[in-house]
């Protein structure tokens, strides 16, 4: 008789395509393949989605509350972890929680959250912080992801959703920006929908420093240096409109600041910004006549052109391209900023944001406040006001206004930009309680470590990468006495005092709150049911009644805005935070590699994955190689204003000449964050992750 197939979805990028499991005698116990129920991966998994049970069945994963008491002066990282029962846990922290308020009030402890969480889960950070704990201080490093893509989107739709489109309208799309994104690393299972859009047609051009797998399927590469984007999609925009190639009837009808755009374009003529990046005038051209002139056409940015500190306008600019030519609220074509993490769309939904209420409602929003108080059973006066972005508590920390954090899901001193700082800031914590199912580079320095749950053991919702809500159902039980994520924090409120505010006893619970608390928000979940959702392809938000369809396409009739019309903005691209100099004469940029994911954690733990990529490789130029005298086997040392580490290298004419890319999914000495700005956006807050002035020496390798 052969083993039950167990459902559930891969826990890494936001495709969160199904998987199908059955136990097995073989390494590591699971057998897994592609559902071919869930219709987003079309039948088809990438490498992390065939090994994505073996991080939660790995030896290391830790399945006891540990607890380090630290004497005073002794450093956390000497002091042993013990062995503590759950009771104990949850008493001394709340405990310590109580005191350290009483000392220095509510604001003195801080939450950071996590993108990869369930939706309930989400949900219950942000009311755990501004109910149990009456603090302010919430973020998640989903910051560090989508801030400046959702600050654009809200500003030009009045709405923020990853994509403005369903993935099926790509494959019938005729010209396709993919800008700042590496599709075939990030998200692999997205590639099908291009490709097919590549048979049937579709013209599709890359934008990005380097020459990445996703650019070999490109007709046209744009090889544009890091901070360039404004300049470069506004040359895009001075043709379209020179030449009159937009869709005047939907400009006029359907948004408003041409005549800004219009300003603010006009001296990028393609002769002009050809002569400051070195993209020929004529490839400039072909792009803004094609993209206009094509019968449908989507725009995709990421983190690329995002992480940085104009990543807001970056993005601002081609949407002004998807606006100008009619593609926003049509089929075959949109624009959408593609979400990086597994619930990273659900994660800035529900309230981990430090300025957000469930549904995407704003904390500062009397109503708003009105609305969630009363669904939570509490004085709107008492709910805490805005808090700081994810970086941002760090500096708090560093002020001595913060005294404490609890971490769930996140790995924030790999993920955060100048590490050295964050460690520093860390390590002046009185109590750091962090939740994961490992003892990540930021748990070494914690005081207590509570065993949480995996993505096969906790049932819930997400949300991916086109705004689709499903159900992820549990695999397998909780190994040791590991808890589920969503019942250490509704104990750890009762041990505060809140335990009324959060009853719940199943995730199921969480989500029917979750509905009520959002209803009539921008993110509208309230015609969404766990029923609903088991009968299998999840659905769109925004979902007003149980009789809605939902929403694949968004503004097909009207934008989010109160007169209905999306807003052009006029952008005059800025310098970024720190530019290059003699000392420090090249770009550093980071991002992802196919075998990893995020800060590593899981990955680094799935063996057949971290063969692929088990050090972080430092790609150059052959021109800088040249110059540097690099010889075989040589390392290369760069040195930011912040830091210093050594790679291995990769020499290519793939990349930019004045840029240098290294991966970011590991801590310590190879940790290239050590390196990275922590300058932010003066909006979004997003650190400047993808430009960094850097110098570049040639390191032997000691025989």
């Amino acid at each position: 008789m052969s083993e039950p197939v167990l459902k559930s979805h891969c826990p890494f990028c936001s495709m969160q395509c199904g998987i199908e499991l059955q136990l097995t005698d073989k390494e590591p116990g699971l057998a897994v393949r592609p559902s071919g129920s869930f219709p987003v991966s079309t039948g088809r998994l990438c490498q992390k989605g065939y090994h994505s049970p073996r991080h939660a069945v790995h030896p290391d994963r830790i399945t006891m509350p540990l607890v380090r008491r630290v004497a005073a002066g002794r450093d956390i990282e000497a002091t042993p972890w013990q062995p503590e029962n759950w009771d104990a846990a949850f008493g001394e922290i709340a405990s310590r929680i109580a005191a350290i308020q009483a000392a220095y009030g509510n604001d003195a402890v801080s939450v950071f959250g996590g993108g990869s969480l369930t939706n309930e889960v989400c949900y219950l950070l942000g009311k755990f912080t501004r109910v149990a704990l009456k603090s302010r201080y919430i973020d998640y490093n989903g910051r560090y992801c989508m801030s400046s893509a959702a600050a654009a989107q809200l500003r030009a739709f009045g709405l923020d959703r990853g994509l403005t489109l369903p993935l099926d309208d790509i494959a019938g799309s005729k010209y396709i920006i993919l800008a700042g994104t590496n599709v075939a690393e990030c998200q692999p299972t997205m590639m099908p929908y291009l490709l097919a859009a590549k048979k049937a047609g579709a013209t599709i051009v890359t934008i990005d420093p380097r020459q990445t797998m996703t650019s070999k399927i490109a007709d046209i590469h744009v090889k544009l240096q890091p901070g360039f984007d404004s300049v470069f999609v506004n040359a895009l925009l001075h043709v379209i409109l020179d030449e009159k190639l937009y869709d005047a009837a939907y400009v006029a009808e359907r948004t408003s600041g041409l005549e800004a755009v219009a300003e603010a374009v006009r001296a990028f003529t393609p002769s002009y910004v050809a002569s400051i990046t070195g993209i020929l005038e004529e490839k400039i051209r072909a792009i803004a006549r094609g993209f206009a002139k094509a019968e449908s056409g989507v725009v995709l940015t990421a983190r690329g052109l995002e992480q940085q500190v104009n990543g807001v306008e970056h993005t601002l600019g081609y949407i002004n391209l998807a606006l100008l030519c009619g593609r926003v609220g049509r089929p075959n074509s949109g624009f959408g900023a593609i979400t990086g993490q597994a619930n990273g769309q659900g994660g800035r939904e529900h309230g981990q944001k430090a300025d957000q209420l469930p549904g995407y409602r704003s904390i500062e929003d009397p109503e708003a406040r009105r609305k969630v108080a009363e669904v939570w059973g509490v004085d709107p006066d008492s709910l805490p006001g805005k808090g700081v972005s994810a970086f941002e508590l760090f500096e708090r920390i560093e002020a001595g206004e913060i005294k404490a954090m609890l971490v769930l899901g996140s790995n924030p001193l790999v993920s955060s930009p100048n590490a050295h700082r964050v460690e520093a800031a860390l390590k002046k914590l009185e109590l750091l309680v962090v939740i994961d199912l490992f003892e990540t580079e930021t748990a070494r320095l914690a005081h207590w470590f509570l065993p949480g749950s995996s993505f096969l053991e906790a049932e819930g919702t997400l949300t991916n990468v086109e705004g689709r809500v499903f159900h992820r159902a549990r695999a397998l039980d909780l190994p040791g006495s590991a808890k589920l994520d969503m019942l250490i924090l509704c104990e750890l409120a009762s041990r505060l005092g809140a335990g009324r505010h959060f009853p719940f006893r199943s995730p199921k619970d969480v989500f029917e709150e979750l509905r009520l608390a959002t209803a009539g928000a921008p993110a509208d979940y309230s015609g969404i049911t766990y029923e609903r959702l088991k009968r299998g392809g999840g659905v769109f938000w925004p979902c007003p009644s149980e009789s809605h369809p939902g929403t694949p396409r968004l503004f097909g009739e009207r934008f989010a805005h109160a007169d209905g019309k999306a807003r052009l903005h006029g952008i005059r691209p800025g310098l970024p935070a720190e530019t290059t100099s003699r000392e420090y004469p090249y770009i550093l940029t980071t991002g992802r590699v196919g075998s990893q994911y995020l800060s590593g954690t899981q990955t680094r733990r799935t063996e057949p994955l971290d063969a692929k990529a088990p050090t972080p490789v430092a790609e150059l130029h052959a021109s800088v190689a040249e110059r540097i005298g690099l010889r075989p086997g040589d390392r290369v040392r760069l040195t930011s204003r912040r830091g210093t580490a050594a790679f291995p290298v990769r020499v290519t004419d793939d990349i930019h000449p004045t840029t240098v890319f290294v991966p970011f999914h590991w801590g310590d000495d190879r940790s290239i964050n050590r390196l990275t700005s922590d300058a932010l956006h003066p909006i979004s807050r997003m650190p400047e992750f993808k430009i960094c002035a850097v110098h570049i020496a040639r390191e032997g390798v000691p025989t």
